[in-house]
Formats: structure tokens, sequence, C-alpha cells
């Protein structure tokens, strides 16, 4: 198991539940050559003009599907009143940043639109959340969209995209075995694929990414050294207005896969914007903590109470 990372590792158990599955309604938001793209939209049983969360999965841009979302944590938001649509994009490196950052956009105008007839939601009621690199989606989703979405909540997520952590061979990752780039390539392929569960072959790119250093390379298409403003407008915490969404930030101390800095800088910026933020760091805890459950972490029922008062505080009818 040495070859695999704790992110991987932690996205193994952040899909698995004991509870009974929970069935959507799927929908493709948009074709992309002869690819779909789709999203899975979740409903409370009675309602209308209900408040939306859109939910982003993580997995470094590189892995993940739609159905990751963990099935007590959906129950969790359906319990609370909250339509959830669970989005595909595609991913890296088949597809690179831009196109799935535009994926990322033409999701939330879709569930936008097509919302309030399709599936009762209030368009104007609308928060986004995501894990890891879905945290990231999430903090960008602050700037993809007129207006923009009502609240935002990224778990151990990331605002810059070319800092050290990223464009540096990583130390955790290099204790691992090494993966060469010929068995990095051998482990994607060539047409663009959007949502997979195919975690341990594609998790090799993953690691190639992390030991050298290379994951802006690989997933934005061209050199960062040599191209550096080609990141600028995909690192949220460089776009930070004051138009920006209040956001709840929320990371462990122990995070080896993002710096727990990420958000501190995160927070830092929407501060000196004047941006509403709320923080929680989790002292001794570790990217993916949350899989550890609602019901059986006292700290991770903690931080669900924080979600839903900050959703409620402001996704609230006024």
């Amino acid at each position: 198991m040495r070859r695999f990372s704790f992110l991987l590792l932690s996205v193994f158990s952040f899909h698995s539940s004991g509870w009974a599955k929970i069935e959507p309604e799927t929908y493709v938001y948009k074709t992309v050559g002869d690819l779909p793209i789709s999203l899975d939209v979740y409903q409370p049983e009675e309602g209308e003009n209900r408040p939306v969360i859109v939910w982003i999965h993580g997995g470094a841009l590189i892995i993940g599907s739609k159905v990751w979302i963990k099935q007590e944590q959906l129950k969790a938001y359906l319990d609370h009143g909250y339509v959830v649509v669970s989005i595909d994009y595609r991913l890296a490196p088949e597809t690179k940043l831009p196109e799935i950052i535009a994926d990322v956009r033409d999701a939330l105008i879709w569930v936008r639109e097509k919302g309030p007839e399709m599936f009762g939601i209030d368009p104007n009621r609308m928060a986004v959340v995501g894990h890891s690199a879905g945290g990231y989606l999430t903090l960008m989703s602050g700037t993809l969209i007129d207006p923009p979405p009502k609240a935002l909540v990224s778990f151990y997520g990331y605002g810059d995209i070319v800092g050290e952590w990223y464009t540096e061979p990583d130390p955790f990752y290099l204790q691992q075995d090494l993966v060469s780039r010929e068995e990095a390539i051998a482990s994607v392929g060539n047409s663009e694929i959007s949502g997979t569960t195919q975690t341990q072959e594609r998790g090799k790119f993953y690691l190639y990414c992390r030991q050298t250093g290379l994951w802006p390379d690989e997933v934005g298409g061209v050199s960062q050294p040599d191209n550096p403003e080609f990141f600028e407008p995909f690192c949220p915490v460089r776009n930070v207005t004051k138009d920006y969404p209040p956001t709840l930030l929320i990371h462990g101390d122990q995070d080896t896969d993002v710096p727990v800095e990420q958000s501190l800088q995160m927070e830092s910026a929407l501060r000196k914007a004047g941006v509403e933020v709320e923080t929680m760091i989790l002292k001794g805890k570790w990217h993916g903590f949350d899989s550890r459950g609602i019901e059986k972490d006292p700290v991770v029922r903690e931080v669900f109470d924080r979600v839903f008062a900050f959703l409620e505080k402001h996704l609230a009818v006024h």
C-alpha cells in the first residue's frame, strides 16, 4: 500500500458508508463532442423553492466522481431541507484546467437556470460545497458566475495552485515508491473522461505529479515557470473581490496533502477584501478527516453543526 498517498487512501473511505444508498435523478448538463457530462440531483421528500447545495468531488482534478458524496453527509444535507446536486466534470490530464473550470461554471449555470422548474430550487439560494480539489473548485466558483453563489464551504481546499506545495517535489510523497513518467502516462488515457472511480490506476499519475512538482504543468497543459500569468485566473486567492461569497474554510493542521496554510492564505485574502469568512482549523486532523463519520467522531459532528449554521445564515429566506 506504500504506493498510495494519504489523499487516495482517504478517497477509498470517503464514499464508503453503512448508510443505505440514496438514489438520485441523473441529468446531462452539457455534452462535449460525444462525451456527456452529468450531475446527480438528490431531493428532500417535500417542498418547493428550496435552497440548493452544489457538491463537488475531490481527487486532484485527476480522479473522482459525483458518486463519491458520502451517504451520511448527503442524508444530513437532505434532512436539513437542501436539494443536493453532485456534479461530474472532465478530468486531467486528458482535459486541461481551463476546460475543467468551464465545466464547473456550466454546471452552476445549468442548476440555476434549469433547477427551479426541474427540481424545485430557489436559484437565489445556492451554496457550493467541496472537498480537497472539490474545495479548490468551490473556491473557484466564487469567481465564475454572476451573481455568485450565496455561500461557499471548502473542506481542506486550496486557493493557490502554483505555490511551492504544488510546484516543488513534495517530501511526503517522495517517501513513497517513485513513479516514472512512463508509468504515470500509462496510467491515464488519451480520450477525455468525466467522472471515474479508477483510483488505484490513475493515482499513479497523481503521485508522479507530486513527486516531481509538475501538477500545474500536467493539469494546466503549459509550463508554469515559463507561463506564470496563465495560472493567475485559476488561483482563487488572487481573484478575491468585495463581491466574493461568504466562505467557510475547514482544514486539519496535520494535513499532509494540502497544507493548512492554503486555507489560512485564503482567509487572509478574504478578510483583506472585506468578505465574510469563518475558519475552522482542527488540531490533529488530517486530509479527509471527515471520513470518520458524523455519528462516530464528535469533531466531525461539530464541524457539520458549524456547516449547517453557516448555510442557514446565508441561505435562509429573508
